[in-house]
């Protein structure tokens, strides 16, 4: 099957084109017809598969059927939200990408940078928004944006939503959308929750399901490599100069380790940066510059910044700290192995962690291998301590998580960028939304 086969317009197959893609992906190929019928869709691929692609064709054509934009203001009639900076901005690129060739505007807009530039180019008029939950709902309480006319809403790594607790938030913008619209849900995994969610919110959608769900990229390898937990960094550097990596992701589970590791990882001769909420929007943009042109040849990631970041041909993912949570483990290694390259995922597993391992491959319903580097074994003697020793956790549900605890944690964590404590009581929309400015 061809992008032609599809029915997409000449303008958007130029576009296509010109980026090297001559036949659709899996999702591409069950998404984009039912999307461009008009059809609610509950579309789910691990990431790496295409779906951004597969929910922005069909979205610009659909808006140029609907008709060409007039003179004057031009209303949104196109709202597109993520959880996470980084996401938004790959997500934006790739609607400018693909609409290159149609009379159509784009902008994005999340926290961590002015608000005013974004109120001018909103004041101008935009037919698609790219926005996160949280600096959306400020322009809302400042009357800068306008979605009473929003004819497609996507929502995109909706599980994710979910989890970093926006469910508030995305209830609260729908009461602002028309009853009457498209609604496309695109998700890396089909949470019971998201199914719940898409009950209340999508009528008689489409299901395109190309993965199975909770499953890894089955491009990535994966391998557990025993170690003690003082001897990890010193295991990271070796595999790193050993092995001759140019360009590795590091996940880490607290922003200061993240920090003292990218440190640790420099004092070894190893170019590193650290990226996660509590930096500042420039110096996370830098630093992923940095990491994609070589400059920095490690990223030490927390979960949430990591989310949405899209690395091509991204070679090695290390779970340096395997996550509290499970399916978090099969989103880290899902920054590998993308649009049908390899990749190689590598947790590097204390006796401390070995609950949470059982977990994971429960979860995804296969043993990862056991490999010990050199003399790295570790040391048989060394008994296991609860991870969340003094936080409430119960050493036996460090498996699963509480997934709760987890995003109170989370959401405790993170700092509200660019905010007054008198802005956000006024808004009385709660804390989660802060996280996706």
């Amino acid at each position: 099957m061809s992008f032609e086969s599809l029915g997409l317009r000449a303008e958007l197959l130029r576009a296509v084109s010109e980026q090297g893609y001559s036949e659709p992906t899996p999702i591409q190929k069950q998404g984009i017809p039912p999307v461009l019928e008009g059809r609610d869709l509950m579309g789910g691929a691990q990431t790496g598969t295409g779906k951004t692609a597969g929910f922005t064709l069909p979205l610009l054509q659909r808006l140029m059927a609907s008709g060409a934009p007039g003179k004057g203001r031009r209303p949104i009639r196109a709202l597109i939200l993520t959880p996470t900076r980084e996401l938004a901005a790959q997500v934006a690129e790739s609607v400018q990408t693909y609409g290159k060739y149609l009379p159509l505007r784009s902008t994005v807009i999340f926290g961590g940078v002015s608000i005013n530039p974004q109120k001018q180019t909103l004041r101008n008029g935009v037919d698609i928004l790219v926005a996160t939950p949280g600096r959306l709902l400020d322009h809302v309480s400042q009357d800068t944006v306008d979605l009473s006319k929003v004819e497609i809403l996507v929502l995109d790594e909706a599980d994710r939503m979910l989890d970093m607790g926006f469910i508030r938030d995305i209830r609260k913008l729908l009461t602002l959308l028309p009853k009457q619209k498209q609604t496309l849900f695109f998700s890396a995994t089909f949470s019971d929750d998201i199914k719940r969610l898409s009950n209340d919110l999508l009528k008689a959608p489409a299901l395109v399901e190309v993965a199975r769900r909770n499953t890894a990229a089955e491009s990535v390898t994966q391998v557990v490599h025993p170690v003690d937990k003082k001897r990890k960094r010193e295991l990271l550097s070796h595999l790193i100069g050993t092995n001759n990596w140019k360009q590795v992701l590091v996940f880490n589970r607290t922003k200061h380790g993240a920090n003292k590791l990218a440190k640790q990882l420099d004092s070894d001769g190893i170019n590193s940066a650290a990226i996660h909420g509590n930096k500042s929007q420039g110096a996370r943009t830098k630093a992923l510059a940095d990491f994609k042109s070589g400059k920095v040849r490690v990223l030490v990631a927390t979960d949430i910044a990591a989310r949405g970041l899209d690395i091509s041909q991204l070679p090695h993912v290390v779970n340096f700290e395997l996550p509290h949570v499970a399916e978090d483990y099969v989103h880290r290694i899902g920054r590998t192995g993308r649009a049908g390259n390899e990749g190689e995922a590598m947790s590097l597993v204390c006796v401390d962690e070995l609950d949470l391992l059982k977990g994971i491959e429960r979860l995804i319903k296969r043993d990862i291998p056991k490999v010990v580097v050199g003399d790295f074994a570790p040391d048989p003697s060394i008994k296991a301590e609860p991870i969340n020793k003094g936080r409430g956790s119960k050493p036996g549900n460090a498996s699963r998580g509480s997934r709760k605890q987890v995003m109170q944690q989370r959401r405790g964590a993170q700092p509200p960028p660019n905010a007054s404590k008198n802005s956000r009581s006024k808004r009385n929309v709660g804390q989660s939304h802060q996280r996706g400015r």
